[in-house]
């Protein structure tokens, strides 16, 4: 069984991790990344069979792509803390040079990412490509991806919800980070999205909510159902409700912060409601 309280205390310290990233640099993304952390703490710690010793091509074990390469920050926390790099590498981010830049990249050898991610909407394409690989290789592990909801206006992205559910790529978990924000306001103001669940489903997809995206009992309950629906002849999508913020109340439920850095003062205030569970890097 799953020890809630150690895994609590550390999406605590991703949130820290996240702050202190577009802190020092007063560049990034904490919104979306603080609305993910429970999530990306559940994927790794518990949900995924995966190998901190990482190769690019990922044979039997589990891999994941983010899509919404903006929310970097939360990526590379929970891979720092999960080994795959050390947490001292998190003082770097989005300097000259780093490997941890803005949004994820390959060419600097960074171990955990296998794309680049910045253009959204391309997430679910290499996903299943991925996942196609794996049947090829007679290998039973799953691709999972992240995307944003936001990013779900771009149209590439149903061209490969289409071609999944067509050629019946089970091996595969697209979650939807539902937070109703982006960059320029809420996704109802922005381009409505309309009722997720029922396009995915008229696409041939197999779907599910996780109404308590912020509760990290929730996410890794619904996570492993979504894991019982692979393999039946269908792609699984879940739909995460997330808060964007989450766990720093002037930043929650506004797309304010999609992309702002906090001052000194408000990166004080915002520690202040996360303390230190695991050690700062």
């Amino acid at each position: 069984m799953a020890d809630y309280k150690a895994l609590e205390d550390l999406v605590i310290q991703v949130r820290r991790d996240i702050l202190r990233q577009v802190h020092k640099v007063n560049s990034g993304h904490p919104g979306g990344s603080l609305g993910c952390a429970e999530f990306f703490v559940a994927l790794y710690n518990e949900l995924m069979d995966h190998n901190n010793d990482f190769s690019m091509v990922g044979e039997n074990e589990d891999i994941f792509f983010l899509s919404n390469g903006h929310i970097s920050p939360v990526f590379y926390s929970v891979l720092a803390r999960s080994g795959y790099f050390p947490v001292e590498e998190l003082n770097t981010f989005r300097l000259l040079n780093s490997r941890l830049q803005g949004h994820p990249t390959t060419h600097e050898g960074l171990p955990g990412v296998r794309m680049a991610s910045g253009s959204l909407g391309q997430g679910i394409s290499v996903s299943i490509g991925a996942a196609q690989t794996k049947k090829l290789n007679n290998d039973n592990h799953l691709v999972y991806t992240l995307c944003g909801d936001g990013e779900l206006q771009e149209g590439q992205n149903w061209e490969a919800i289409m071609y999944a559910a067509g050629n019946k790529v089970d091996n595969l978990i697209v979650t939807i980070d539902l937070n109703g924000q982006q960059i320029d306001g809420s996704t109802e103001n922005v381009l409505p999205l309309g009722n997720m669940k029922a396009k995915f489903e008229a696409f041939g997809w197999d779907v599910m909510d996780i109404e308590e995206g912020n509760n990290i009992e929730a996410v890794i309950t619904g996570m492993k159902k979504a894991k019982e629906k692979t393999g039946k002849g269908k792609p699984v999508c879940v739909l995460l409700h997330t808060v964007m913020g989450n766990g720093v109340d002037f930043m929650m439920h506004t797309h304010d912060w999609h992309g702002k850095a906090p001052n000194d003062e408000q990166l004080e205030n915002a520690l202040s409601q996360n303390p230190e569970t695991l050690g700062d890097y």
